[in-house]
């Protein structure tokens, strides 16, 4: 028999408490503004030009919301896609062997390709609106945050322990609600620490999306990116400082709304048996827990949810076993034909784009200068490995530690390249130090953090039981880190140094090519002469380029990146 609660207290729980107030205040807050910055979208876009970015502080507040809103917009978006094409990827071996590879040239491209060659795309869809520049924008942050999240959750899909599937489907669960109910929990951890460093990539490359300019074509849209350009033209170191401030305001509100509350709400999926002492906190997830307005309006969709869990596939009869393989058989030969012939296609417009109209000797140029780049990232990667690997593991075994260094990473993460320019620029020139040497860390300044991000996020997964194992066999030092602490966060450091590798060749486009007011830096490689291109708005070299970046990114990655991937996946997974 179903007891029911007093009347009095049913009452008191259907009236308004503190924490409802408090949610509904965010949430109208959130209405208001989302509101305030999209009333110019249906703008011309002659209306940026009549109302130029101005360098007063004042002016701040609203270029932050507009590029907080931008960013939470991408994000969306980059979620959307990880839990399609990383679950098509994870699922299908056909598709994998497409997705994966495609995966690995997206995630080289520099940002400055993308928009050089899909701006007149994107401002196709709403001529000569404003709307159409702030698609190219949210498109450039996709393009920052997508590829890394997409990588996250394909390698926990690949790794999710085969007795907690057959668990799923010893419940009755379906396919639909497995992947809902065990592989996205199972994923969440690292998924969440791997969003907070996509969205730092996005703050990297923030300059790129909102100030625009390929060859003749300059749009600057009101933001903290176009800020820092229009600083950095005018060399203006004050309002340079301001936009730090503004950025890590903007990061501190972002980790304590959204950052630290899933953080917290995903440490519960954590694959141990013993209950941690130390669970991360956040009064946002407590907010949550409490007010009954997010539960009302989160009501239908959980029901529908609920609902899908009972659909079946529909049966199509019993397949003839001696006639699948060979079906089977047929339809991979089919697959790899039609890829080859998309690739071969693919290589012939690029050649007749690109290479046909320029000499061999460029050719031979832009793979000359994409092997010096190549040297940048093999030793900048080794050396950001050997410094954060063991500091991300120290922290991610103090989930209160990991709550502290979490915003200041973020920050860290975020720190665009593009402010340091004033430093760069005058100590290189001041002390006559060789660019080819002295710009090179400015590719590892944004990425590095992939490898910490990730490190934390296997660490912090570690099951506590396999931790006190080691304490009772006396398990210390270099024994303890070679056959507990690096085994347990190998398969993340692996997907973190790739998404590295891939982000410092894309980084390239900033750290070789360096200008504060008047005076620009070059140092020699692959990513100078795409934005040298880009800046001249020659699209053959763009292209070019873009596709020997493609190709050598590609190679490295089949060579060398993906056997040790799939190494790290069967040796090191949690069964």
């Amino acid at each position: 028999m179903r007891i029911l609660p007093p009347v009095a207290i049913e009452a008191r729980r259907l009236l308004p408490g503190g924490w409802d107030l408090l949610a509904a205040l965010l949430v109208l807050g959130f209405v208001v503004a989302f509101a305030e910055a999209s009333r110019s979208l249906g703008q011309p876009l002659a209306a940026l030009s009549s109302q130029p970015l101005s360098l007063a502080p004042s002016h701040l507040p609203d270029y932050a919301l507009r590029t907080a809103l931008r960013m939470l917009i991408a994000m969306v978006v980059s979620l959307g896609f990880t839990f399609t094409y990383a679950t098509l990827a994870a699922k299908s071996a056909r598709a994998g062997s497409l997705l994966i590879p495609l995966l690995d040239i997206l995630q080289s491209v520099p940002i400055l390709s993308f928009i050089s060659i899909t701006v007149v795309f994107f401002l196709s869809v709403s001529p000569g609106r404003v709307f159409g520049a702030e698609l190219a924008c949210v498109f450039a942050l996709f393009t920052s945050q997508a590829w890394n999240m997409a990588f996250s959750f394909y390698q926990s899909l690949r790794t999710v322990p085969p007795e907690m599937i057959e668990a799923g489907k010893m419940f009755g669960l379906n396919g639909w609600a497995r992947f809902w109910r065990i592989e996205v929990p199972f994923a969440m951890p690292s998924l969440v620490w791997n969003m907070m460093m996509s969205m730092s990539g996005g703050w990297f490359f923030v300059v790129a999306a909102e100030a625009i300019t390929v060859g003749n074509t300059s749009i600057a849209l009101p933001g903290i990116g176009s800020y820092i350009a229009l600083a950095i033209a005018h060399r203006k170191l004050a309002a340079i400082f301001w936009a730090i401030g503004a950025m890590l305001i903007v990061i501190l509100i972002y980790d304590q709304l959204m950052f630290r509350p899933l953080v917290a709400w995903a440490f519960r999926f954590r694959i141990d048996q013993e209950q941690s002492e130390d669970e991360p906190e956040s009064w946002m997830l407590t907010m949550l827990r409490r007010t009954n307005l997010f539960d009302v309006m989160g009501a239908p969709a959980d029901r529908f949810m609920r609902w899908t869990y009972t659909l079946r596939p529909p049966s199509f009869g019993q397949s003839d076993d001696r006639v699948a393989p060979l079906a089977s058989r047929a339809a991979n030969a089919a697959w790899f034909l039609f890829i080859a012939a998309i690739a071969c296609f693919s290589l012939w417009r690029i050649y007749l784009f690109s290479v046909a109209a320029l000499p061999w000797r460029e050719v031979l140029e832009a793979f000359g200068l994409g092997f010096i780049t190549m040297i940048r990232v093999f030793v900048l990667i080794a050396l950001a490995s050997l410094i954060w690997t063991p500091i991300g593991i120290y922290v991610g075994l103090r989930p209160k530690l990991a709550g502290a260094v979490q915003p200041v990473a973020q920050f860290l993460a975020a720190f665009p390249a593009n402010l340091l320019f004033p430093v760069a620029v005058s100590g290189i020139v001041g002390f006559h130090l060789n660019p080819d040497i002295w710009l090179s860390p400015l590719m590892v300044l944004g990425t590095q953090w992939y490898i910490l991000f990730n490190v934390i996020a296997g660490a912090s997964g570690l099951p506590r039981d396999l931790r006190d194992a080691g304490d009772n066999f006396g398990v210390k030092g270099w024994l303890w880190w070679k056959k507990i602490a690096l085994p347990a966060v190998f398969p993340f450091y692996v997907t973190g140094a790739i998404t590295a590798s891939g982000g410092s060749w894309n980084a390239a486009i900033v750290a070789e090519f360096v200008s504060w007011g008047h005076k620009t830096l070059h140092a020699h490689g692959l990513g100078d002469y795409i934005e040298r291109a880009a800046v001249a708005g020659d699209f053959h070299r763009i292209v070019l380029g873009t596709a020997v970046m493609a190709i050598l990114v590609s190679i490295i990655n089949r060579v060398f990146w993906r056997p040790l991937y799939w190494y790290a996946e069967r040796k090191f997974r949690l069964t």
